[in-house]
């Protein structure tokens, strides 16, 4: 048997975590499938998979062997792809999630420009505020913010995710501003319940977790944002939620030597060979639009901006952070 094609059924098997779906997926019988995985395994003197009654799971070997079977074969698609018409690439159905916050304040209009830029392809967007899983949802791109982990997925960062301390002028008027996470305690705070109810700050003692309470809990970052623009309390924010209400002074940040822990935006896909010149394209769109220093960022407020790498990666990342915002 022809060993890429034995990689790509191995890929797709330990992906979807069962030979029978990668058998329909790939459009062959459950015993092809098998015979493919056991080849490669003879080929290579490993077992790569665990195969019980009740799960299929990757040995040591096979998920070190995975990564980089999935990298290659992505390098063979980007081949191929690159010596035949690009244009005709760009086409297809994709499936696309994103955080509620993110997507309504970012995604609103740079996903239809992106539709009305590539007339073959229809974007379906699904917003969630949890981390759907990809293959069982059948999504080809997934929008998160978090911390990467490992995982087989590919991922590219696509910008740095700042957040800040602020509040309105007016809850300042009433409220001396904490000069101290410390004095964080003696203050009403918003309470995105997406998030952790410890606030996380660096400044020159270095990095701390700081308890906060208040009377107000949302699961929103835009609800947060509304109440704290409300003068409810201190609001722990995004960027590219509160960013235009930073710059305009209708929020106001405070504990300016501190930094909030700097999370990224990532794009995360699995290894789908057949939408793959469109995940691309709007991957590449997104990127150019976002980058090191994104446009939520602009603004007087130089201060909140922490240094962030430039270059994308490929590499293993999911369920990065609790939610997605």
């Amino acid at each position: 048997m022809d060993r890429f094609e034995s990689m790509k059924v191995f890929a797709e098997v330990a992906q979807l975590g069962s030979f029978r779906g990668a058998a329909r997926s790939l459009r062959l019988s459950s015993t092809a499938v098998s015979r493919h995985v056991s080849n490669l395994e003879d080929h290579l003197g490993t077992q790569l998979l665990v195969r019980t009654t009740r799960r299929l799971s990757l040995t040591e070997p096979g998920r070190a062997y995975l990564l980089r079977c999935v990298a290659l074969l992505d390098d063979l698609d980007e081949l191929e792809r690159d010596v035949s018409d690009a244009s005709a690439s760009v086409r297809g159905r994709l499936r696309v999630t994103a955080g509620v916050s993110f997507a309504q304040e970012q995604l609103g209009t740079l996903i239809p420009a992106f539709v009305r830029e590539h007339p073959d392809v229809e974007v379906d967007l699904v917003l969630s505020d949890h981390h759907l899983d990809l293959v069982a949802e059948r999504i080809d791109l997934a929008i998160r913010i978090g911390q990467l982990e490992d995982s087989t997925m590919i991922a590219r960062r696509l910008a740095p995710c700042r957040h800040v301390v602020c509040a309105s002028p007016e809850y300042l008027e009433r409220h001396a501003p904490p000069r101290a996470p410390a004095e964080l305690a003696a203050h009403d705070c918003i309470l995105d319940t997406n998030q952790p109810r410890q606030w996380w700050l660096r400044g020159p003692e270095g990095e701390s977790s700081h308890a906060v309470r208040g009377r107000y809990l949302v699961n929103s970052a835009h609800a947060a944002r509304d109440a704290a623009m409300a003068g409810v309390g201190l609001a722990y924010l995004p960027t590219f939620v509160a960013g235009p209400q930073l710059a305009r002074g209708e929020l106001v940040r405070v504990l300016g030597g501190y930094d909030a822990r700097s999370l990224q935006l990532v794009a995360v896909y699995a290894h789908n060979r057949h939408l793959r010149g469109s995940v691309r394209a709007l991957v590449d769109f997104l990127a150019a639009r976002f980058g090191p220093e994104p446009p939520w960022d602009a603004g007087p407020d130089e201060s909140s901006r922490d240094p962030a790498p430039t270059s994308d990666f490929a590499g293993r990342t999911a369920h990065a952070g609790k939610r997605a915002l």
